[in-house]
């Protein structure tokens, strides 16, 4: 589960950071929709933020699983 959720928030970072960068005119063709849209701007920094929260939840439990363990032994 531990890693899904890594893979989950990864690739929504990823995806955030492309959108940012389509908004912004750095990235992509300029036939695209995203290209030059600045409220891609906003989905795209919407898309990194709940990305870096999956990121940091999943590290947040892993690290409370671990002291679960430490404790049962």
């Amino acid at each position: 589960m531990k890693i899904l959720v890594i893979v989950i928030g990864t690739m929504l970072v990823l995806a955030g950071v492309i959108f940012t960068a389509q908004s912004k005119s750095l990235l992509g063709p300029q036939s695209s929709f995203m290209y030059s849209n600045p409220s891609w701007t906003i989905n795209g920094f919407m898309f990194i933020i709940v990305g870096i929260v999956a990121l940091v939840l999943a590290i947040i439990f892993n690290m409370g699983f671990r002291d679960k363990l430490k404790h049962h032994k």
